[in-house]
């Protein structure tokens, strides 16, 4: 049975983002409004339920867990407004509504992505409920996660690699920064929220890397098979762009058949903790059992 973690700390997390960002009534007004529609505008909160999941896991209490959530969740939607305009993905829809350049404008979707990254790091910098080691290191493993051995790293690699056949590796190297950073940041922003020792970072990150592949393998797999309807963003972009994908590479059979080997291989990491991680093996499933 399902419990109702998902749902309230979704809910959470919404409340979190609605007291971190800046006011729609301060100027400048429309930037402002760009970045609360970027952020506001629905999504699955994964990266938000990552760390609450792994902070209360291991003691965290859920107010120390807030301003990192809500700070990472304003670095996804910030790479979001970025990958979607016309000098990169030239995507129209996400989550279902129009991107941030056509809502508003191309000048402004990039500042409102520029202002996001930037906001995220005061958020969490300014977050006196966490010491100021653990906000040094949070900080740490956020600006790595966002940077060129991160998602802008896995996004130049993607841009580079369109057109081109790469090698299962290579595929898997590019995926494991645009997408598994800041998934596996998530987790480790938890990590340092309950004070985890070594071996239980360890071991946490390779749960990260191993469920951050499993997800974008699926990701893979519903741009082939997924509604746009449900979805919220066009079906079919990969293809259409001629990008490497999991499907293109090995066929549909062969990518689900990986992304469950590799969704397995994650919960079989979390048996080595001490800790009960009901929670987590929840989110392992709702991030891998979906259609959007």
């Amino acid at each position: 049975m399902m419990s109702d973690f998902i749902p309230a700390y979704q809910e959470r997390t919404e409340m979190a983002l609605s007291q971190y960002l800046p006011s729609v009534g301060s100027a400048p007004h429309r930037l402002h409004q760009a970045m609360t529609y970027s952020v506001l505008n629905g999504g699955k909160r994964i990266r938000s339920l990552l760390v609450y999941a792994v902070g209360i896991m291991l003691g965290a209490p859920s107010e120390t867990l807030d301003a990192p959530a809500a700070a990472v969740e304003m670095i996804h939607s910030y790479s979001l407004i970025h990958d979607d305009l016309p000098a990169m993905d030239n995507d129209d829809l996400r989550r279902g509504k129009l991107t941030c350049h056509k809502a508003f404008d191309e000048a402004t979707a990039i500042l409102a992505g520029d202002a996001l990254q930037a906001h995220a790091f005061s958020v969490l910098a300014a977050n006196d409920a966490l010491t100021e080691k653990q906000r040094v290191r949070m900080l740490i493993i956020l600006t790595e996660a966002c940077g060129s051995f991160g998602m802008a790293g896995g996004q130049a690699i993607d841009l580079e690699s369109v057109g081109k056949t790469l090698k299962l590796a290579e595929l898997e190297n590019m995926h494991r920064l645009k997408t598994g950073a800041l998934i596996r940041a998530s987790v480790l922003l938890g990590a340092v929220a309950g004070n985890a020792d070594a071996k239980t970072f360890e071991i946490l990150t390779q749960f990260a890397e191993l469920i951050g592949l499993a997800f974008q393998i699926q990701d893979d797999i519903l741009d082939v098979e997924g509604d746009t309807a449900l979805l919220g963003k066009q079906s079919g972009a990969d293809q259409a762009l001629n990008k490497p994908t999991y499907p293109s590479m090995l066929g549909l059979k062969a990518s689900k058949d990986k992304m469950q080997q590799v969704y397995q291989e994650a919960l079989n990491s979390l048996k080595q903790l001490d800790v009960n991680t009901e929670w987590l093996s929840e989110l392992a499933a709702y991030m891998v059992v979906r259609d959007k």
